[in-house]
């Protein structure tokens, strides 16, 4: 079949264009949400049975929706829209935009869903899988496709099969450390190990993770989290991944991965893909508003979205979660070019791919379209129904088989055949009630928790030497968030979705019925963000009880006041500490970037207080433009979610024991207009508004690289963050792996086979980067060494992250960076050819400390 995405992706790149039919692609759109409508009522079943006076009244929403379809679109155009015809230029891949080209308001068919092939790494794993699964009737085999209920905790569960020894399997949340359980740790978010920018402590990280979900009999760890990447900038699930750039984001992902699943824990690595927003990410039954469409071409498709998760599949994740959203108007766990073409071809993805809780909405579509589990429950569309659709001829067995044989795979892959404790051993369903204690910390990734804390902080304004803090004789400290939460007992141990320190009083009604969290947690600081991706501490270290506990050692004198707005402030106080924070959540999308009444307390504080230190925990992009200019506050410190030993961490920060080494994994801006349109989510509007589309018009301008493109001055660049010591670039060299290599000689189009990840050739280093790196200061400390690479054509970015190293240097001390750039890494992708194209030109290279700090330029030529 041809694959249709080729002129789709063209006709995106080069504007709004219309068929001759006269249907743009919204309006398109809306055709396609009506078959999907029609495809949903006839091929699946509604776990609910629809009264007559429902069905009819579906029966005239759809029939309105057509009709209006018809007077948008003149439907007598509509049969070229499903042709699928496209023609390739003759010279250097150019394409042809024809009548019938598809634009990025459809999702091409990719059929028919290919079969695991069980090459290299994988090979002995599904050798074992074939002759297990050719020992299973029809209905075991659909049993291993759907979760069922279990007496335990778990977020999810598969039966066991205990004629053949398999005893199921527990899946649980999630990305950032186990929840609902006890005996366990609350590990630094994904955004502060992405304020880290360090692999080895992501790897570690992970090591540690990875031995509490085993010992308590989690087969397959929820996470980590890729998607959201970040183009929404008040996502509410923005904390739970890495960074807003790919390349960060892809590198940190590799190593969490690769740690998790050597201690033979699963990975499902999420959510696949472009879903960037909450609101209206799943359809509303009640209001009859369907999930959002993430409108996405094919370029910035692979060169942002997909990028991360390209690296988790070359990384060996053997699993992967659709999205409870549309991409180009056809939903995640049905969407077949994602899953079949993009994850199962392209990526060559071995393993098996995961429905987000009840993200399915048909069922021979998503079997068809690649998915192969569903959770929680497979009862409502596949189960007994999926036996049906075999037996009738609508999915083929041989698609089931290839379902029931992904998952066996990854499980003899992972070898928990062997030794792994029993599925949800240590996942008591009720800890308030006696269960058997199953303890799953470890000593040994103590300092690992207190590193990852330490490290995910970014100190952004330091000025009169404010920090470290020099033996104080009296500090006073001010706002909500410097103390732990009230409550934390056996009855709210899944952390209440990270609401303990968010009062009932903070839930806000909108006019127009959609529940939004406050922007802060009042009720005490932040540790975590909230939702599934929260995880459970085994103790809080707050602000103050570590500051305590120093004025203690120190002889210091503290004076504090956590509630009021505008405290009283002892005039003979050596610094003022205020303690902020915001909130956010799975569920909801924050409604603003900063908050008046945090502000308020802090330009209050500081105006009575000439050494005005300000600290705010922050699952999320904060803006600080309303007090960072204030000459009282002298220091400000992005906390992000640094998890238990949040109070430990800052304190070793605040009194000089630990050198803050954290940069920014996204733009600060000066002002919220600064984002433009991405400040926002996309609301249903006008004739969408039971079909709300979020158009990617941006392409991969996001973040810093919409920043640069606009000329737009950040508050605080991408990759910034201060320290205690200074640093500097020197030496930079840049030589090709084969010297004077041309395009046309190294081949501009991969040729490799495909392998996990996608071609092999893909990985192959092209050339090499080294640079100096000297600590000119007078305190030991580490520095984030920054690669970006300008690559040649009008339409790329100026600059794009790929390399970063992080040496630790002593005083006067300097090392050598090195950085390995790729075939992938100087590529962009060819809507035409559908490779990576290594493009003649002039390459451009900048090294430094933030994406708006690069001393040092080269340039390499292919």
């Amino acid at each position: 079949m041809p694959d249709p995405s080729k002129g789709q992706q063209d006709a995106a790149n080069h504007g709004s264009l219309e068929t001759k039919a006269g249907l743009s692609a919204h309006g398109r759109a809306k055709f396609e949400e009506t078959v999907w409508l029609l495809d949903t009522y006839k091929t699946s079943r509604h776990p609910r049975a629809r009264s007559p006076a429902e069905r009819l009244q579906r029966l005239l929403i759809i029939f309105c929706a057509i009709m209006f379809v018809g007077y948008l679109g003149r439907l007598a155009g509509l049969g070229s829209l499903w042709a699928a015809s496209h023609l390739l230029g003759q010279a250097h891949g150019q394409g042809v935009i024809t009548e019938d080209t598809h634009f990025y308001g459809h999702s091409p068919p990719v059929y028919p869903s290919p079969d695991g092939t069980g090459e290299g790494a994988w090979a002995d794993a599904y050798a074992k899988a074939r002759k297990f699964v050719g020992q299973l009737t029809l209905e075991e085999k659909v049993n291993l496709t759907g979760g069922i209920d279990a007496d335990n905790s778990c977020s999810g569960n598969i039966g066991a099969i205990a004629r053949l020894n398999f005893p199921g399997l527990c899946v649980s949340d999630a990305g950032n450390g186990l929840r609902s359980t006890d005996f366990v740790s609350s590990w630094p978010s994904g955004m502060s190990v992405g304020a880290s920018w360090n692999r080895e402590l992501a790897h570690r990280r992970a090591l540690g993770m990875a031995g509490e979900f085993r010992a308590k009999g989690v087969n397959m760890m929820l996470g980590p989290v890729v998607g959201p990447v970040g183009r929404i900038v008040n996502s509410g699930r923005n904390w739970e991944g890495f960074s807003v750039d790919p390349y960060l984001a892809g590198a940190l992902v590799s190593e969490t991965i690769v740690g998790m699943q050597s201690r033979g824990v699963m990975t499902s690595t999420k959510h696949f893909i472009a879903n960037e927003q909450e609101t209206n990410r799943s359809p509303n039954p009640e209001s009859g508003v369907q999930a959002v469409s993430s409108n996405i071409d094919d370029k910035t498709m692979h060169e942002l979205y997909l990028w991360p998760f390209q690296d988790a599949v070359k990384a060996g994740t053997v699993n992967i979660m659709c999205s409870y959203q549309r991409i180009n108007n056809s939903y995640g766990c049905a969407n077949s070019k994602t899953q079949n073409g993009l994850l199962k071809t392209e990526l060559g993805f071995q393993g098996f791919i995961v429905t987000d809780w009840w993200a399915q909405h048909s069922g021979v579509a998503t079997a068809l379209a690649g998915l192969d589990m569903v959770m929680p429950s497979g009862d409502d569309f596949w189960g007994a129904n999926l036996t049906q659709a075999v037996r009738n001829g609508s999915v083929p067995e041989s698609r089931v088989t290839d379902m029931a044989t992904r998952i066996m795979a990854t499980w003899y892959h992972m070898g928990q055949d062997k030794d792994f404790p029993k599925p949800g051993v240590g996942m008591a369903k009720d800890l308030s009630k006696p269960h058997e204690a199953i303890f799953a910390k470890d000593p040994a990734y103590k300092q690992t928790l207190l590193d990852g804390a330490i490290e995910g902080h970014v100190l952004i304004k330091n000025e009169k030497k404010a920090l470290p803090l020099k033996s104080p004789r009296l500090i006073s400290l001010f706002g909500y968030s410097a103390t732990a939460p009230q409550i934390f007992n056996p009855e709210t141990h899944r952390w209440n979705d990270g609401g303990e320190s968010v009062g009932p009083a903070d839930l806000v009604r909108l006019a127009n019925g959609t529940s939004w969290h406050s922007q802060i947690a009042s009720n005490g600081t932040v540790i975590s963000g909230g939702g599934s991706g929260a995880n459970e501490p085994a103790y809080i270290s707050s602000p103050f009880e570590a500051l305590s506990q120093r004025a203690y050692e120190d002889n210091t004198n503290l004076f504090w006041d956590f509630q009021s707005t505008n405290p009283v402030v002892d005039p003979a106080s050596d610094a003022c500490l205020v303690f902020g924070n915001l909130f956010a959540t799975e569920g909801w999308d924050r409604p603003g970037l900063h908050d008046d009444y945090t502000d308020a307390i802090i330009k209050n504080v500081a105006a009575n207080c000439s050494n005005t230190i300000v600290v705010l925990h922050n699952p999320g992009t904060r803006l600080v433009n309303n007090f960072v200019g204030h000459d009282n506050v002298t220091a400000v410190v992005l906390a992000h979610t640094p998890g238990q030993d949040s109070g430990r961490a800052l304190a070793a920060l605040l009194y000089g024991d630990a050198n803050p080494s954290g940069k920014l994994p996204y733009t600060v801006a000066r002002n919220e207009s600064d984002y433009g349109p991405l400040a926002n989510q996309t609301l249903p509007d006008g004739i969408y508004a039971l079909f709300p589309q979020s158009d990617f018009a941006e392409g991969v301008y996001i973040d810093y690289r919409a920043f640069d493109r606009a000329g737009i001055e950040p508050q605080f660049a991408f990759g910034f963050g201060l320290s205690y010591t200074t640093f500097a670039f020197s030496g930079l060299e840049a030589e090709l792996v084969v010297p004077g290599a041309r395009a046309g000689a190294a081949g501009e189009y991969p040729t490799g086979p495909v392998v996990e990840g996608g071609q092999a050739d893909l990985w192959d280093v092209v050339a090499w980067v080294k640079a100096r790196v000297e600590n000119t200061g007078d305190v030991p400390g580490a520095e984030v060494a920054q690669l970006y690479v300008g690559i040649p054509g009008e339409d790329n970015p100026a600059r794009q992250l790929r390399g970063f190293e992080k040496p630790f240097l002593r005083p006067g001390e300097s090392a050598a960076v090195e950085f390995a750039l790729t075939r992938r890494d100087l590529s962009e992708w060819d809507v035409v050819a559908q490779k990576w194209r290594l493009a003649r030109g002039t390459y451009k290279l900048f090294v430094g400390s933030s994406s708006r700090d690069l001393p040092l330029e080269g340039e390499i030529e292919i």
